[in-house]
């Protein structure tokens, strides 16, 4: 592992990704684990990342997300929006360790309260590759962010529960068993319509989801569909004052972003996509370079 010139790092919740770097700025590997945040104490994060690029090691780390948060293994204090993406002169060093370990801090709202750890490094790494963007950047996920850009910094932001409330109504609630596995994208979008439309009916609706399927034979993949459609669909109107008359970006997983673009759509608001883990990576490359300069 001697090519190893850097360890890029995205530390969540759930699970840990490393990119093994060349000084040329390309990947020479890739490693994943489910090790993480929520499963560590303080003293678990080094053995974890000895564990997975340990081979590597001690080439220096650069990580981004909730290994910063106050759970983690060092507390990178948030930056308060109005605010550029944290830059690598924020970066916390990591102490009690001979590794050179850095961490990106997250970033902060004071009113509304939100916040994000991860998340501002894949607008970094956006920002990077599109200069000059300016509009707004939506994160759809387990909690969608809605980030305001302008000027190369974040000006605000909100955070919407919807993938997470997605996954509590399918697989714990008692529409668990009304949905399938499968998907209707007829019935997504006649979901977005129904909520973006009534958004004040969202409850309602969703019982009605249970009601169909026991009465109209409602197939799974439909309800399925739809009960995404009328989250997504909440969500819209909830941030309608973001993407309304915006130039709106979409970073995550292509199937997702997919689904947030066809909703915007109806809505006659155009979008673009960008892949989360590659603006995870440049934002994380962009960080670096500001440490440790240029890659050769």
């Amino acid at each position: 592992m001697t090519d190893v010139a850097w360890i890029a790092v995205d530390w969540g919740t759930s699970h840990v990704r490393a990119w093994l770097m060349r000084a040329d700025g390309t990947v020479l590997d890739r490693r994943s684990s489910a090790q993480g945040m929520g499963s560590l104490d303080r003293a678990g994060f080094e053995p974890a990342l000895r564990a997975l690029v340990g081979d590597a090691l001690p080439a220096p780390v650069l990580a981004c997300g909730m290994v910063g948060s106050r759970q983690g293994w060092a507390e990178a204090p948030y930056a308060a929006v109005p605010c550029a993406p944290p830059s690598a002169a924020e970066a916390v060093r990591v102490t009690g360790t001979d590794l050179d370990v850095r961490i990106l801090p997250g970033v902060k709202q004071v009113k509304p309260a939100d916040v994000m750890r991860g998340e501002e490094t894949q607008i970094a790494g956006f920002l990077a590759m599109s200069p000059g963007f300016d509009g707004v950047i939506c994160l759809p996920g387990t909690h969608t962010k809605w980030a305001h850009v302008s000027a190369g910094e974040i000006v605000s932001f909100r955070t919407a529960m919807t993938g997470e409330m997605f996954a509590l109504l399918s697989e714990q609630s008692v529409l668990r068993h009304s949905v399938g596995d499968g998907w209707d994208a007829d019935s997504f979008a006649a979901g977005v319509d129904q909520s973006l439309s009534r958004p004040e009916g969202l409850a309602a609706a969703l019982f009605s989801l249970r009601a169909e399927g026991l009465l109209d034979g409602l197939p799974g993949d439909a309800a399925r569909a739809r009960l995404s459609g009328l989250l997504v669909g909440a969500e819209l109107a909830a941030m309608r004052p973001y993407w309304l008359g915006q130039q709106v970006a979409l970073i995550g997983a292509e199937a997702l972003s997919s689904a947030y673009a066809e909703a915007l759509k109806t809505q006659g608001v155009p979008s673009q996509m960008a892949d989360a883990e590659e603006m995870t990576l440049a934002g994380l490359t962009a960080a670096y370079t500001q440490i440790y300069g240029e890659a050769a």
